[in-house]
């Protein structure tokens, strides 16, 4: 192949195609409003484990910070239109997150996020079954559907409680996966036993709905009071591909505010570079319904459909060819 040439095929291309006019078709016939929002903002992603892209404006910034921030979701964007009253809406656009580049990562993607107001996570996690069960009808292929909490999964599957055990616990379940353990907290573990324990196990036709994760790795989500509490969030998998995140939302803005405050603690601590945090977030989620949101990677959706596991035959050009 020339290095000029795109790493998609056309028939891959014509794909996508399809898929977003379906995206824009199962959305309007539900009344969802597409909406498009700012790729740069004045605040970051906070998440520790996300890292965004910022560049330096050169123009009048009317006293504000140059340094503008790549979006890594349009979220913080769509819910300060939830809490003006837009009501349902979606947004279908790029995000960037930087340092992520390989079989399955590209720094710039395509993401599908969008909102249901009154609703709660599991009414909005069958409504994503659907919409990616009509993906997968585009190229003759279905899937069966599986939904399990995140506490069962894992007791299932390596015979431990993850909301309860110890470090040490989920540390010897990783077996003889070699994992330096500096500076790695219990979510840490989780999730490399959720990458290199449970997710390689997966069934390839099978879409595995995953919800009720702990408090701990709650995001922007809801907390329930259970015993241990949980976070009402879903993920969603298509065999080892992780498609959808989902969340009950939170519209607590001092809640809020303390998580990214935590995270700014934690970033700290790993020598990471702070990121602002999004005032204007914390000031809309007190006029924002009740809702539930959940982002979808296309990217990663289109993979399963063109039965890839390289993003770069999902993209005209990844980011080697770019």
């Amino acid at each position: 192949m020339s290095a000029w040439q795109p790493t998609a095929s056309l028939a891959a291309l014509r794909l996508r195609a399809q898929l977003n006019r379906l995206f824009r078709d199962f959305f309007a016939a539900r009344n969802v409003l597409e909406v498009e929002t700012p790729v740069l903002s004045r605040a970051g992603n906070t998440e520790p484990n996300i890292a965004s892209f910022a560049l330096e404006f050169s123009g009048r910034s009317e006293g504000a910070s140059r340094t503008r921030w790549l979006r890594t979701s349009p979220e913080f964007a769509l819910k300060r239109l939830l809490a003006a009253g837009v009501g349902d809406c979606y947004e279908l656009g790029r995000v960037f997150r930087d340092g992520e580049a390989g079989g399955r990562h590209n720094p710039e993607f395509t993401m599908l996020e969008w909102y249901r107001v009154g609703w709660e996570h599991l009414r909005l996690l069958d409504e994503t079954v659907t919409l990616v069960r009509a993906a997968l009808a585009l190229v003759g292929r279905d899937a069966t559907t599986c939904t399990v909490t995140f506490r069962d999964l894992y007791w299932q599957h390596l015979q431990l409680d993850p909301l309860t055990a110890d470090n040490g616990t989920l540390r010897n379940a990783l077996g003889d996966v070699n994992i330096d353990p500096t500076g790695l907290n219990r979510d840490d573990w989780l999730d490399l036993l959720m990458t290199h324990r449970l997710q390689p196990s997966f069934a390839r036709d099978q879409l595995l709905a995953v919800h009720d994760w702990p408090a701990s790795q709650a995001a922007l989500a809801r907390i329930r009071n259970d015993d241990p509490p949980v976070a009402e969030r879903f993920e969603l998998y298509l065999g080892p591909l992780e498609l959808a995140n989902g969340y009950h939302e939170l519209g607590d803005a001092n809640e809020q505010r303390a998580r990214f405050v935590r995270d700014g603690q934690v970033r700290a601590a790993r020598g990471l570079p702070a990121v602002p945090m999004d005032i204007t977030l914390l000031a809309a989620l007190p006029h924002m319904p009740a809702c539930a949101g959940v982002a979808l990677g296309v990217d990663r959706l289109l993979m399963a459909l063109l039965d890839t596991p390289q993003i770069a035959k999902a993209l005209a050009f990844d980011f080697s060819q770019a």
